[in-house]
């Protein structure tokens, strides 16, 4: 239900911005929280152990995750002359971890659902330290990042619920058993708020040529962003089962934007919260499209055949 949720949310926002412009800033590091909750949940100690055992996905992931996709925000931002009020907000949005989303996409997908998961769950635990890192090096010369700041926050609302999710998981079963049902809503609700509010709040400016002028950025950086988390991970050195490429494409092409948001609203001014905001609709909606497409059995190979079917005829001699 999630792309659904996400598209109608986005609708509601901007045809109707009253709709979320009562949700405070304050509310929004809880309603991340519930997210991440919902993600510790569903990890245990061996999950972590077992990365250990698959180093080389796991690295061409967070590689793909934290040095080529950070580039690819700071590359199309300038190639887009992207305004001052959401060029900050773009390149933030391309130095967060990767979404759960990518987990259930990765599961229609037919990829590697356990890879997914243990990928998430590193870079956004990693979040902590290296997104404040990125921000700086990045954005340091164009605005000012306090990268102290920005990791006691994502401490706050990433790691301290990620971990009570693992230590309930571990040692108390019992409420995960009621909680796991309805984690999923939670973090649907969750995602519905840090959407919507950025979006109803900053409706005029999205609404305007400006705004308008972010989609196509907004998108070639999803497009790209899927692309090279296939491809890297196919390079003759590294290559990867067809299940692995799938699953670092779905996790490099679908990060946390929500958190991305968070850190915007409180870093970088509210306007900097749009460009994460539009990025939660276009990489749900094509992130689970893909998903859909490999999941039906289709490869990326095929595509020219099924867009340009030959034509032809036989002979009988």
């Amino acid at each position: 239900m999630l792309p659904f949720v996400v598209a109608a949310t986005a609708i509601a926002a901007l045809a109707q911005p009253s709709t979320f412009t009562w949700v405070s800033k304050e509310l929004y590091a809880p309603a991340l929280g519930g997210i991440m909750l919902s993600i510790g949940i569903r990890l245990s100690i061996n999950d972590f152990a077992l990365a250990f055992k698959r180093p080389i996905p796991l690295s061409i992931g967070f590689i793909a995750q934290y040095v080529l996709k950070p580039a690819l925000g700071v590359l199309i931002a300038r190639a887009f002359g992207m305004s001052r009020i959401f060029y900050a907000g773009f390149v933030l949005m391309s130095c967060v971890a990767g979404a759960q989303l990518s987990s259930y996409a990765s599961f229609l997908s037919k990829g590697d659902v356990a890879l997914s998961i243990l990928l998430t769950s590193s870079t956004t635990i990693a979040s902590v330290l290296v997104t404040p890192l990125l921000t700086g090096l990045l954005l340091g010369s164009v605005v000012p990042v306090d990268a102290v700041a920005m990791s006691k926050s994502i401490l706050q609302v990433v790691l301290v619920p990620v971990t009570l999710g693992l230590l309930l998981n571990t040692y108390a079963k019992p409420v995960v058993n009621v909680l796991g049902p309805l984690m999923p809503f939670v973090a649907m609700i969750c995602t519905s708020i840090c959407i919507g509010s950025p979006l109803a709040i900053n409706r005029s400016q999205i609404l305007s040529t400006e705004g308008l002028r972010l989609v196509l950025p907004v998108l070639t950086f999803h497009v790209v962003a899927f692309t090279v988390g296939y491809l890297v991970s196919k390079i003759p050195a590294l290559r990867q089962e067809e299940e692995v490429s799938r699953t670092i494409s779905l996790c490099t092409g679908m990060q946390s934007s929500t958190l991305a948001g968070l850190l915007a609203t409180q870093f970088l001014g509210s306007s900097q919260a749009v460009p994460p905001a539009c990025s939660v609709v276009a990489m749900a909606i094509m992130g689970l499209f893909l998903a859909s497409f490999w999941g039906s059995g289709s490869r990326i190979r095929d595509l020219p055949s099924k867009l340009m079917p030959q034509g032809g005829s036989t002979v009988e001699v």
